[in-house]
């Protein structure tokens, strides 16, 4: 069965209600599919099947075929048996959702552009965000964002590419992945752990009464 004979919007039994704009993944210049690869260029963790689901409107089942063919076509296999290049990045299936990344063999040249990156000084955002992890971590995504009062995902991104903060583990009562800073960044401050932190927060406006903040007020 196409896509074209599911109803947009009318989620199957079982799955989640769909979005409302799901018709519009349907419409676009590319169809479902296009529509699938657009989210997952954007996200920073794996995404659900059953969310992906509902925001293209189509039954999770079908998505679930769809992510399958998208992995193959990436790695360089048609859905009648051919071939294709191989793309410089994978689909994958990982901690219960989907989510792109560099392909492995492109590791390298990856490193240098973000090693080449991190000359650039970060931005007044992106300090306030790597202060907030660098005193409250392990922390989730969603309880620097609760401190800070806006959206953090693509600082947070950022920072990881930079090599400032890396993800360990997750939560146990939401499943969130938690950040926390590496040794990179120790050694840029030129510290050696950081219990050694300088107090910086009273610096950063916004951030004065970052110590203030507990688990039980986020």
């Amino acid at each position: 069965m196409s896509d074209e004979e599911f109803q947009p919007g009318a989620a199957a039994d079982g799955d989640l209600a769909a979005d409302p704009h799901a018709a519009e993944a349907a419409d676009g210049p590319g169809g479902v599919r296009a529509a699938l690869e657009a989210v997952l260029m954007v996200v920073d963790e794996p995404v659900p099947e059953e969310r992906l689901a509902a925001v293209v409107g189509l039954p999770t089942a079908r998505v679930r075929e769809l992510l399958h063919e998208l992995a193959r076509e990436y790695d360089g296999y048609t859905r009648d048996g051919g071939t294709l290049p191989v793309r410089g990045f994978e689909l994958r299936q990982l901690a219960g959702g989907w989510r792109v990344y560099s392909r492995a063999a492109y590791s390298g040249i990856v490193s240098q552009f973000v090693v080449d990156g991190q000359t650039a000084r970060l931005t007044q955002a992106a300090l306030e965000t790597l202060a907030v992890i660098a005193y409250r971590q392990p922390v989730a995504r969603a309880r620097v964002s609760a401190i800070r009062g806006v959206n953090v995902d693509s600082v947070v991104r950022t920072l990881a590419q930079r090599g400032l903060i890396e993800e360990v583990g997750t939560d146990p009562v939401s499943g969130a992945f938690l950040y926390r800073t590496t040794a990179y960044f120790l050694e840029r401050l030129g510290i050696g752990s950081v219990e050694e932190l300088p107090q910086i927060a009273q610096h950063l406006p916004g951030l004065e009464n970052l110590h203030d903040f507990d688990d039980a007020s986020l």
